[in-house]
């Protein structure tokens, strides 16, 4: 295994790394709508929150040597599901491979956030 690390995605805000490489998969933790820049999330907006998230998600990709190209899975997590149809729309941007995906509504995220994505992808 190998851990998978970079500073254009938020640093954990727990005790986890950001993703891991098992064999030609990676494993990416969960990706709220952090801006890497200053460590906070900077709006409220599902919309912006979406963008940030897949953003962050996808530095994580791109640092093992991927793209979104070669994701297979995603999870989607939203604290409220009325906001499917927005985060369809803002998904299918920078997801257009249209990995495997769940996306479930939970009670409550890190940091309040609106949004939570995790995925996995072939290296």
């Amino acid at each position: 295994m190998k851990k998978i690390s970079t500073n254009k995605a938020p640093k954990a805000i727990g005790p986890y790394s950001q993703g891991y490489i098992s064999g030609n998969l990676l494993f990416t933790a969960g990706q709220i709508a952090i801006n890497p820049e200053t460590g906070n999330i900077d709006n409220n907006d599902i919309e912006w929150q979406a963008n940030q998230a897949f953003k962050n998600v996808l530095e994580i990709v791109k640092e093992a040597g991927a793209d979104a190209s070669k994701v297979i899975k995603t999870t989607v997590f939203l604290t409220d599901l009325n906001n499917f149809s927005i985060v369809n729309k803002i998904y299918e941007t920078y997801f257009i491979s249209n990995p495997a995906r769940s996306c479930v509504e939970v009670k409550a995220l890190p940091k309040n956030s609106l949004i939570e994505i995790e995925v996995i992808a072939e290296l």
